[in-house]
């Protein structure tokens, strides 16, 4: 598939985070996804052990969520793991995941943040750039931000809001269970950002191609930056 390179990744915390402020402006959350076209969506993980990152790829139909191609890269992990700078630690081993893929996935979840993030480049936003597609993080814990908690039922949700400006919904993808936390990486709306992941979601808390992905990567790590 299609990958734009932006920059390298061998940068100095310091240096990368200023280089997210320097990306961030480039990030569109105002499109909203054409369901009625969309036909696959990949699920995207990374699990790191020891020294080494794995990245998991998940291509699924959709609307029937069915596999219908994977792909996974391992690396040595070079970047210490810094709250707010995941991008630096797992873009290269993801991006070396999805060169080996041979279809063009129609939108990209991510086991992470997309601009619920303190510069709005969360791992979804950052990799959106790299990709030009459609990406959507979806996190398991909060990062950033406040909120209520959402009425216990199936696909409610509430709002995140960070310093005064709403960075996501908090989402209840299973009646009773604990909430996502759902956000716009790039060339989405945070409307379409809700609906792909309840959409995506069936008997479990995560999105079906997030889990798949988990599962492929080995992953326990429980990140979501």
């Amino acid at each position: 598939m299609k990958i734009d390179h932006l920059h390298d990744w061998n940068l100095a915390p310091k240096a990368a985070a200023a280089l997210q402020l320097e990306l961030a402006p480039q990030l569109k959350s105002d499109v909203p996804l054409a369901f009625d076209r969309l036909e696959t969506v990949a699920g995207v993980d990374v699990s790191v052990k020891g020294k080494v990152s794995r990245a998991a790829i998940v291509v699924v139909s959709y609307p029937q969520l069915e596999v219908i191609e994977t792909a996974s890269a391992q690396r040595e992990t070079s970047f210490p793991y810094i709250p707010g700078l995941l991008a630096f630690r797992e873009g290269p081993v993801i991006l070396a995941a999805l060169e080996q893929l041979r279809s063009e996935p129609g939108a990209f979840i991510f086991d992470g943040m997309g601009q619920m993030h303190p510069r709005r480049m969360g791992i979804a936003a950052h990799l959106g750039l790299w990709l030009q597609g459609p990406t959507v993080g979806c996190g398991k814990t909060r990062y950033i931000g406040d909120y209520v908690e959402p009425a216990p039922t199936k696909g409610s949700r509430s709002p995140l809001i960070y310093k005064g400006a709403q960075l996501g919904v908090v989402l209840r993808t299973r009646a009773g269970v604990k909430p996502v936390f759902v956000s716009v990486g790039h060339l989405a709306d945070l409307e379409s950002a809700a609906r792909l992941a309840l959409s995506t979601t069936t008997r479990y808390r995560l999105p079906e191609p997030v889990r798949a992905a988990h599962r492929l990567a080995g992953s326990s790590s429980m990140a979501d930056d």
